[in-house]
């Protein structure tokens, strides 16, 4: 069990350096492209081709593991990453960048699938949720640690693009060191889009609006905060805060459903989202701490419907339908990233900065009402018959984590 445990701690190790990277390269693209001048569509479009890159590795990254094997495919999706942020730093362009940003996207994805299945591999049935937990803390803590570095510097300069390769770099070498035996080919990815669909419409459209909303101010609430006047260092802890206001609300909210039709949960925290985001667009607060407060309710909001909408699906799902289900509605969760960094763009240029949350405000009132709506025409599934809640964290986990959630079919002993 120990040698288990050590072995864990070393994939850990990779995912931090790789997470960390992600989150300082991710704010620092939208900091330094609005600096350079750089259109919102365009820093939108980051986004965008961020999330298609990622979605495309879901797709294919088996395949590329398969023939080569998982550490040098590791070796390659980490090299990728570390090379586009160097390019970044020199290519000061905004298609040049769009176009990277999409291989950041893909090798991300790879990258996260492999220490996934590593992770799988070394999970059973007595460890498996501790396993979970941590790599979940392991990345809420990591992309905290990345995008509060981005205060300690400028962005004008090429220091971050050269300490995001660097991280980048240092993620290959615990598990290249490692000895560790390789896991079993990744899983392909199969998108059944009408079996989803008949399984929970709720989940199915709620995944998409979901994404949607948090594409869109992940991708440009670092804008946001620029446009607002507030510093660097706060519109880092601005993005920070909405990630862990996420993650500490993902357990009372997680509770709550529970105990209730999750719907309702749906709906309620929805709705809460909706009016936080029309308060923002309506009020335009400027001054910084009114603004840390109020994205920080935000993010508490708005970053816990995904797990309850997952939970939902699987209510209505068997145990041997659970990694179908939820890599299907991961994906669907991905092709609404794609669309909302569009949409905040287009409401950032043609009404104000603020018109970002006009956009997030319309994703979830949408989701307020079709919860409410699918509520009065099918019964929930009675609560002893649920699995109890587990947090999810949607932006950086693959289909291949998806089997390492303890809901997933537990391995044999």
């Amino acid at each position: 069990m120990f040698r288990s445990f050590i072995q864990v701690f070393a994939l850990l190790c990779g995912t931090s350096f790789l997470v960390m990277a992600s989150g300082l390269h991710g704010l620092l693209l939208p900091l330094r492209g609005g600096a350079e001048g750089f259109s919102t569509t365009s820093l939108g479009l980051l986004g965008t081709a961020w999330a298609g890159g990622f979605i495309a590795s879901c797709l294919l990254a088996p395949r590329l593991v398969r023939r080569v094997g998982h550490v040098r495919a590791f070796s390659a999706f980490a090299s990728i990453a570390a090379i586009v942020a160097l390019l970044t730093g020199i290519l000061v362009d905004s298609t040049a960048w769009i176009v990277l940003r999409a291989l950041t996207g893909f090798a991300m994805a790879g990258s996260y699938m492999v220490i996934e299945s590593w992770l799988n591999e070394r999970a059973t049935n007595a460890n498996r949720g501790q396993i979970f937990g941590l790599y979940m803390v392991v990345n809420f803590g990591s992309i905290t640690v990345g995008q509060m570095m981005i205060g300690f510097g400028d962005v004008h300069t090429g220091t971050f693009f050269m300490m995001s390769g660097i991280l980048f770099c240092l993620a290959l070498i615990p598990t290249a060191i490692s000895t560790a035996s390789s896991p079993k080919p990744l899983t392909e990815v199969q998108l059944d889009l009408k079996a989803l669909y008949r399984n929970s419409p709720v989940a199915f459209l709620g995944c998409i609006l979901i994404g949607i909303a948090n594409g869109a101010f992940g991708t440009l609430g670092a804008v946001y905060g620029a446009a607002t006047g507030i510093s660097t260092t706060e519109i880092a802890l601005m993005m920070s805060a909405s990630v862990m206001g996420g993650a500490l609300m993902q357990i009372p909210v997680g509770r709550m459903s529970d105990r209730t039709d999750r719907r309702y949960v749906l709906a309620i925290v929805g709705g809460a989202a909706a009016a936080i985001g029309l308060l923002i667009f309506l009020i335009a607060p400027h001054h910084a701490y009114a603004i840390l407060a109020m994205t920080a309710i935000y993010g508490g909001l708005a970053y816990t419907l995904y797990p309850v909408a997952v939970a939902h699906a699987n209510d209505f799902s068997d145990q041997q339908s659970f990694v179908k289900v939820t890599s299907g509605l991961l994906l669907l969760y991905g092709f609404g990233t794609m669309i909302g960094p569009i949409l905040g763009a287009w409401a950032m240029e043609s009404v104000a900065p603020e018109g970002l949350f006009a956009i997030t405000a319309l994703a979830h009132i949408s989701i307020m009402a079709h919860a409410i709506i699918r509520s009065r025409m099918r019964a929930p599934v009675p609560i002893e018959l649920r699995d109890n809640f587990q947090t999810v964290h949607s932006e950086r986990v693959t289909p291949e984590g998806v089997r390492l959630d303890p809901r997933a079919e537990t391995l044999p002993e």
